[in-house]
């Protein structure tokens, strides 16, 4: 076993002029309200990793050209299709009407394990809650179904970028098993 060098992994990677013959993952995430520009940027760059469809910023979360946010995103800003969205409601809405299930990463009293999904939720749209409070209730009531990761320890929950990055990949398995 020997350790790849960058050149040798970058062989084998898209470039921003191929990106479009990408099979892209047909999911959209929502990002309702993130606080932390660091967790934007590494949700950015997780959102390259697993090749999603788009971001959407909204509400408060920081987003580029932010320092913060560019910082860990690495230049996966460039890569991932983004836009930001003041009002979470209207983009979701206008993916529901698009066809889109929506869900959100949240514990509530009807998730499911997101180990558990079937191949039939693509298209998605994906919403992703605060740090603190999580997906907003409002947003919630717009959703067709939630997942939630199983916790083992002591803590409710992971970082937001982590359970992202759990839940985005696994999505991803489930869409290339299609």
């Amino acid at each position: 076993m020997k350790k790849l060098s960058h050149t040798e992994i970058s062989r084998n990677r898209s470039t921003l002029d191929t990106l479009h013959k990408v099979n892209k993952l047909p999911v959209v995430v929502v990002l309702d309200s993130i606080r932390s520009s660091y967790n934007v940027g590494s949700i950015f760059r997780t959102s390259d990793g697993a090749m999603i469809e788009k971001l959407v910023a909204t509400g408060y979360t920081p987003h580029p050209p932010k320092k913060e946010v560019l910082k860990t995103a690495l230049g996966s800003q460039d890569s991932v299709d983004w836009e930001y969205v003041k009002n979470p409601v209207e983009i979701i809405n206008d993916y529901k009407a698009k066809g889109y299930k929506i869900c959100a990463l949240e514990q509530t009293n009807k998730s499911k394990s997101h180990h558990s999904l079937s191949k039939n939720i693509f298209p998605l749209c994906l919403i992703i809650g605060n740090e603190i409070t999580g997906v907003q209730q409002e947003l919630i009531d717009l959703c067709d179904f939630s997942i939630e990761i199983p916790q083992y320890g002591i803590k409710q929950s992971l970082n937001v970028a982590v359970a992202y990055g759990v839940s985005i990949f696994e999505l991803r398995r489930i869409f290339d098993t299609l």
